[in-house]
Protein backbone atom coordinates (compact mmCIF):
# COMPACT_ATOMS: atom_id res chain seq x y z
CA UNK A 1 0.00 0.00 0.00
CA UNK A 2 1.57 3.36 -0.74
CA UNK A 3 1.31 6.41 1.61
CA UNK A 4 -1.50 7.86 -0.50
CA UNK A 5 -3.71 4.60 0.14
CA UNK A 6 -2.79 4.89 3.52
CA UNK A 7 -4.09 8.44 4.35
CA UNK A 8 -7.20 8.13 2.58
CA UNK A 9 -7.56 4.66 4.85
CA UNK A 10 -6.96 7.25 7.81
CA UNK A 11 -9.48 9.99 6.71
CA UNK A 12 -12.58 7.42 6.23
CA UNK A 13 -12.19 6.15 9.42
CA UNK A 14 -11.89 9.15 11.11
CA UNK A 15 -15.01 10.29 9.12
CA UNK A 16 -16.92 7.32 10.40
CA UNK A 17 -17.04 8.49 14.10
CA UNK A 18 -17.55 12.31 12.98
CA UNK A 19 -20.64 11.13 11.24
CA UNK A 20 -21.70 8.53 14.07
CA UNK A 21 -21.40 11.81 16.80
CA UNK A 22 -23.61 14.07 14.40
CA UNK A 23 -26.58 11.84 14.22
CA UNK A 24 -26.03 11.07 17.87
CA UNK A 25 -26.56 14.74 18.16
CA UNK A 26 -29.20 15.53 16.00
CA UNK A 27 -31.31 12.03 17.67
CA UNK A 28 -30.78 13.80 21.22
CA UNK A 29 -31.73 17.21 19.94
CA UNK A 30 -34.68 15.78 18.01
CA UNK A 31 -35.99 13.97 21.33
CA UNK A 32 -35.35 17.41 23.57
CA UNK A 33 -37.84 19.06 20.89
CA UNK A 34 -40.30 16.13 21.24
CA UNK A 35 -39.78 16.98 24.82
CA UNK A 36 -40.19 20.37 24.96
CA UNK A 37 -43.05 20.38 22.55
CA UNK A 38 -45.00 18.03 24.57
CA UNK A 39 -44.54 19.64 28.07
CA UNK A 40 -45.71 23.15 26.45
CA UNK A 41 -48.78 21.09 24.96
CA UNK A 42 -49.21 19.09 28.24
CA UNK A 43 -49.32 22.56 29.96
CA UNK A 44 -51.30 24.56 27.58
CA UNK A 45 -54.14 22.20 27.34
CA UNK A 46 -53.85 21.36 31.37
CA UNK A 47 -53.54 25.28 32.63
CA UNK A 48 -54.62 27.17 30.45
CA UNK A 49 -57.69 25.66 28.00
CA UNK A 50 -60.49 25.67 29.89
CA UNK A 51 -63.53 23.68 27.07
CA UNK A 52 -66.94 24.70 28.27
CA UNK A 53 -68.49 21.15 26.82
CA UNK A 54 -72.01 20.79 26.26
CA UNK A 55 -75.38 19.43 27.04
CA UNK A 56 -77.55 19.72 30.21
CA UNK A 57 -75.08 20.84 33.59
CA UNK A 58 -75.31 18.72 37.17
CA UNK A 59 -77.13 17.93 39.27
CA UNK A 60 -80.81 16.45 37.89
CA UNK A 61 -83.67 17.95 38.79
CA UNK A 62 -86.32 15.76 40.86
CA UNK A 63 -89.00 16.09 38.16
CA UNK A 64 -91.48 13.91 39.90
CA UNK A 65 -91.51 17.01 42.60
CA UNK A 66 -92.64 19.16 39.65
CA UNK A 67 -96.17 17.19 38.60
CA UNK A 68 -98.36 18.95 40.72
CA UNK A 69 -99.01 22.65 41.50
CA UNK A 70 -97.77 23.58 45.01
CA UNK A 71 -99.70 26.58 45.24
CA UNK A 72 -102.31 28.58 43.60
CA UNK A 73 -101.43 31.87 46.12
CA UNK A 74 -99.72 35.04 44.36
CA UNK A 75 -96.10 34.54 44.70
CA UNK A 76 -92.81 36.83 43.71
CA UNK A 77 -89.54 35.65 43.21
CA UNK A 78 -87.43 38.22 44.43
CA UNK A 79 -83.53 38.43 42.81
CA UNK A 80 -81.50 40.25 45.17
CA UNK A 81 -77.47 40.52 45.37
CA UNK A 82 -75.07 41.22 42.89
CA UNK A 83 -74.66 39.60 39.68
CA UNK A 84 -74.89 36.34 39.78
CA UNK A 85 -78.14 36.54 40.65
CA UNK A 86 -78.80 39.83 38.17
CA UNK A 87 -77.49 37.33 35.50
CA UNK A 88 -74.29 38.98 34.32
CA UNK A 89 -72.53 36.61 31.41
CA UNK A 90 -75.90 34.44 30.43
CA UNK A 91 -77.21 34.22 26.87
CA UNK A 92 -80.49 35.90 26.80
CA UNK A 93 -82.90 34.07 28.85
CA UNK A 94 -80.60 31.61 30.67
CA UNK A 95 -80.04 33.29 33.81
CA UNK A 96 -80.69 30.69 36.65
CA UNK A 97 -83.46 33.37 37.63
CA UNK A 98 -84.90 33.53 34.11
CA UNK A 99 -84.67 29.85 34.12
CA UNK A 100 -86.16 29.74 37.13
CA UNK A 101 -89.38 30.37 35.95
CA UNK A 102 -89.47 30.23 31.73
CA UNK A 103 -87.38 27.72 29.87
CA UNK A 104 -85.49 29.04 26.93
CA UNK A 105 -86.67 28.07 23.26
CA UNK A 106 -83.51 25.27 23.47
CA UNK A 107 -83.83 23.86 27.23
CA UNK A 108 -83.07 20.65 27.90
CA UNK A 109 -85.19 17.90 27.48
CA UNK A 110 -84.54 17.00 30.66
CA UNK A 111 -85.83 19.89 32.48
CA UNK A 112 -87.98 20.94 29.57
CA UNK A 113 -91.28 21.90 31.66
CA UNK A 114 -89.83 22.16 35.13
CA UNK A 115 -89.57 25.50 35.73
CA UNK A 116 -91.71 27.47 38.89
CA UNK A 117 -94.56 28.77 36.90
CA UNK A 118 -95.66 25.20 36.46
CA UNK A 119 -96.04 24.55 40.02
CA UNK A 120 -96.99 27.88 40.94
CA UNK A 121 -99.17 29.61 38.62
CA UNK A 122 -99.36 32.92 40.03
CA UNK A 123 -95.94 33.95 40.12
CA UNK A 124 -94.29 37.09 39.02
CA UNK A 125 -90.67 37.91 39.25
CA UNK A 126 -88.67 40.92 40.13
CA UNK A 127 -85.31 41.02 40.48
CA UNK A 128 -83.21 44.42 42.02
CA UNK A 129 -79.78 42.14 42.03
CA UNK A 130 -77.06 44.77 41.25
CA UNK A 131 -74.18 43.61 39.28
CA UNK A 132 -70.55 44.26 41.19
CA UNK A 133 -72.07 45.24 44.43
CA UNK A 134 -70.87 44.48 47.86
CA UNK A 135 -72.94 43.54 50.75
CA UNK A 136 -72.14 47.44 52.04
CA UNK A 137 -73.79 48.37 49.10
CA UNK A 138 -76.62 46.63 48.54
CA UNK A 139 -77.59 47.73 52.37
CA UNK A 140 -76.95 51.22 51.12
CA UNK A 141 -78.43 51.17 47.52
CA UNK A 142 -81.15 47.39 47.23
CA UNK A 143 -82.86 47.56 50.39
CA UNK A 144 -83.96 50.96 49.80
CA UNK A 145 -85.56 49.54 46.27
CA UNK A 146 -87.54 47.21 48.14
CA UNK A 147 -91.69 46.74 48.19
CA UNK A 148 -93.49 45.67 51.28
CA UNK A 149 -95.82 43.02 49.42
CA UNK A 150 -99.59 41.89 50.83
CA UNK A 151 -100.34 39.35 53.42
CA UNK A 152 -101.64 37.61 50.60
CA UNK A 153 -98.25 37.46 48.87
CA UNK A 154 -95.77 34.68 49.75
CA UNK A 155 -92.27 35.65 48.78
CA UNK A 156 -89.45 33.53 47.47
CA UNK A 157 -85.66 35.12 47.54
CA UNK A 158 -82.83 33.92 45.80
CA UNK A 159 -79.47 35.94 46.80
CA UNK A 160 -75.95 36.28 46.24
CA UNK A 161 -74.26 38.18 48.88
CA UNK A 162 -70.99 38.62 49.73
CA UNK A 163 -68.93 37.55 46.91
CA UNK A 164 -67.78 40.49 45.63
CA UNK A 165 -66.46 41.60 48.92
CA UNK A 166 -63.53 38.80 49.04
CA UNK A 167 -62.68 39.57 45.65
CA UNK A 168 -62.35 43.42 44.54
CA UNK A 169 -60.69 45.09 43.63
CA UNK A 170 -58.66 42.23 42.04
CA UNK A 171 -55.10 43.44 43.84
CA UNK A 172 -55.21 47.24 42.11
CA UNK A 173 -55.51 48.41 45.42
CA UNK A 174 -54.92 48.26 48.80
CA UNK A 175 -57.00 45.92 50.74
CA UNK A 176 -60.00 47.35 52.57
CA UNK A 177 -63.63 46.28 53.76
CA UNK A 178 -65.99 45.56 50.48
CA UNK A 179 -62.90 44.93 48.74
CA UNK A 180 -60.78 42.63 50.54
CA UNK A 181 -58.58 40.98 47.73
CA UNK A 182 -54.86 40.69 49.15
CA UNK A 183 -55.60 40.76 52.39
CA UNK A 184 -53.70 38.98 55.31
CA UNK A 185 -56.34 36.26 57.45
CA UNK A 186 -55.33 38.96 60.41
CA UNK A 187 -56.11 41.97 58.36
CA UNK A 188 -59.93 40.45 57.20
CA UNK A 189 -60.89 39.06 60.73
CA UNK A 190 -63.06 42.18 61.72
CA UNK A 191 -64.55 42.55 57.96
CA UNK A 192 -65.82 39.26 58.53
CA UNK A 193 -67.48 39.63 61.64
CA UNK A 194 -69.26 42.86 60.17
CA UNK A 195 -70.02 40.97 57.26
CA UNK A 196 -71.64 38.07 59.84
CA UNK A 197 -73.76 41.24 61.10
CA UNK A 198 -74.10 42.88 58.14
CA UNK A 199 -75.56 39.22 56.35
CA UNK A 200 -78.21 39.23 59.34
CA UNK A 201 -79.36 42.69 59.23
CA UNK A 202 -79.86 42.50 55.41
CA UNK A 203 -81.87 38.95 55.52
CA UNK A 204 -84.03 40.19 58.14
CA UNK A 205 -84.69 43.93 56.17
CA UNK A 206 -85.56 41.34 53.34
CA UNK A 207 -88.43 39.64 55.49
CA UNK A 208 -89.84 42.69 57.16
CA UNK A 209 -91.24 43.16 53.42
CA UNK A 210 -93.45 39.80 53.30
CA UNK A 211 -95.50 39.53 56.37
CA UNK A 212 -97.13 37.13 54.10
CA UNK A 213 -94.73 35.05 54.56
CA UNK A 214 -91.31 34.20 52.72
CA UNK A 215 -88.43 31.91 52.33
CA UNK A 216 -84.92 32.82 51.45
CA UNK A 217 -82.37 30.86 49.42
CA UNK A 218 -78.77 31.87 49.29
CA UNK A 219 -75.80 30.86 47.49
CA UNK A 220 -72.24 30.27 49.16
CA UNK A 221 -69.47 31.81 47.39
CA UNK A 222 -68.09 29.44 44.36
CA UNK A 223 -64.00 29.12 43.86
CA UNK A 224 -62.75 29.39 40.36
CA UNK A 225 -59.29 27.58 41.64
CA UNK A 226 -61.50 24.47 42.37
CA UNK A 227 -59.86 25.01 46.21
CA UNK A 228 -56.22 25.30 44.91
CA UNK A 229 -56.18 28.95 45.38
CA UNK A 230 -53.58 29.50 42.72
CA UNK A 231 -55.22 32.84 41.42
CA UNK A 232 -52.26 33.47 39.44
CA UNK A 233 -52.79 30.90 37.46
CA UNK A 234 -56.46 32.72 36.34
CA UNK A 235 -54.23 36.28 35.53
CA UNK A 236 -54.83 37.51 38.98
CA UNK A 237 -51.97 38.66 41.81
CA UNK A 238 -50.74 35.84 44.39
CA UNK A 239 -52.98 36.10 47.35
CA UNK A 240 -51.31 33.93 50.05
CA UNK A 241 -54.49 33.33 52.34
CA UNK A 242 -56.91 34.22 49.73
CA UNK A 243 -58.90 30.77 50.75
CA UNK A 244 -58.53 31.24 54.10
CA UNK A 245 -60.67 34.50 53.47
CA UNK A 246 -63.28 32.77 51.15
CA UNK A 247 -63.34 30.22 53.31
CA UNK A 248 -64.31 32.38 56.57
CA UNK A 249 -66.98 33.86 54.27
CA UNK A 250 -68.70 30.96 53.34
CA UNK A 251 -68.52 29.76 57.20
CA UNK A 252 -70.35 32.43 58.00
CA UNK A 253 -73.04 31.83 55.10
CA UNK A 254 -73.10 28.78 55.86
CA UNK A 255 -73.79 29.09 59.69
CA UNK A 256 -76.73 31.67 58.76
CA UNK A 257 -78.64 29.36 56.87
CA UNK A 258 -78.17 26.77 59.92
CA UNK A 259 -79.34 29.13 62.39
CA UNK A 260 -82.48 30.73 60.32
CA UNK A 261 -85.30 28.52 59.81
CA UNK A 262 -86.44 30.75 56.56
CA UNK A 263 -83.22 30.53 55.01
CA UNK A 264 -81.96 27.50 53.00
CA UNK A 265 -78.18 26.96 51.61
CA UNK A 266 -77.52 26.50 48.53
CA UNK A 267 -74.40 25.36 47.72
CA UNK A 268 -72.96 26.27 44.26
CA UNK A 269 -69.73 26.51 46.20
CA UNK A 270 -69.46 22.33 46.14
CA UNK A 271 -70.97 21.28 42.63
CA UNK A 272 -68.72 24.26 41.02
CA UNK A 273 -66.07 22.53 42.51
CA UNK A 274 -63.94 20.98 39.15
CA UNK A 275 -65.44 23.31 37.15
CA UNK A 276 -62.94 26.34 37.15
CA UNK A 277 -59.61 26.58 35.89
CA UNK A 278 -58.02 23.12 36.75
CA UNK A 279 -61.28 21.29 35.54
CA UNK A 280 -59.31 19.08 32.63
CA UNK A 281 -56.65 18.18 35.48
CA UNK A 282 -57.91 14.34 35.34
CA UNK A 283 -55.08 13.54 38.35
CA UNK A 284 -56.93 16.42 40.46
CA UNK A 285 -59.96 14.59 42.97
CA UNK A 286 -62.57 16.52 42.13
CA UNK A 287 -62.07 15.76 38.17
CA UNK A 288 -65.48 15.46 36.81
CA UNK A 289 -64.60 12.30 34.29
CA UNK A 290 -68.62 12.67 32.58
CA UNK A 291 -68.63 16.59 32.36
CA UNK A 292 -64.52 18.19 33.04
CA UNK A 293 -66.72 21.39 31.51
CA UNK A 294 -65.54 24.80 32.34
CA UNK A 295 -68.76 26.86 33.88
CA UNK A 296 -67.34 30.16 34.24
CA UNK A 297 -67.29 33.57 31.89
CA UNK A 298 -64.45 35.47 30.41
CA UNK A 299 -64.00 38.00 33.91
CA UNK A 300 -63.76 34.58 36.07
CA UNK A 301 -66.68 36.26 38.58
CA UNK A 302 -69.64 34.75 36.56
CA UNK A 303 -70.81 31.58 35.46
CA UNK A 304 -71.28 30.90 31.80
CA UNK A 305 -74.34 29.21 30.47
CA UNK A 306 -73.73 26.10 31.57
CA UNK A 307 -72.72 27.45 35.01
CA UNK A 308 -75.99 29.49 35.21
CA UNK A 309 -77.86 25.95 34.40
CA UNK A 310 -76.00 24.50 37.40
CA UNK A 311 -77.51 26.96 39.36
CA UNK A 312 -80.97 27.03 38.27
CA UNK A 313 -80.42 23.29 38.53
CA UNK A 314 -79.22 24.03 42.59
CA UNK A 315 -82.00 26.48 43.26
CA UNK A 316 -84.97 23.87 41.69
CA UNK A 317 -84.19 20.98 44.17
CA UNK A 318 -83.58 22.89 47.23
CA UNK A 319 -86.88 24.29 46.32
CA UNK A 320 -88.59 21.52 45.58
CA UNK A 321 -87.47 20.28 49.49
CA UNK A 322 -88.58 23.05 51.05
CA UNK A 323 -91.44 25.12 49.22
CA UNK A 324 -94.77 22.56 48.90
CA UNK A 325 -94.68 22.69 53.41
CA UNK A 326 -93.98 26.31 53.46
CA UNK A 327 -97.05 27.14 50.89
Amino acid sequence: MNSTDANATADDSSAAPRKSSLRKRLVVLFTIGLLLSGGVGFYVYFWLTHPIGSGPASPAVAAEKFDEVWSERPVVLLGFGDSITAGFGASPGKSFFKRLLNNPDDEFADVQGITLKKVLPNIEGNNIALSGSTSIEMVDILLPKLETYPEETFGIIVASIGGNDVIHMYGRTPPREGAMYGATMEQAQPWIENYDQRLTSILDEIASHFPGGYHIFLMNIYDPTDGIGDVFNAGLPAWSDALQVHGAYNEVIEQTCEERADTTLVDIHEEFKGHGIHSTQFWRPFYHSEDPGYWYFDNLEDPNDRGYDSIRRLMLNRMADVLPGKL
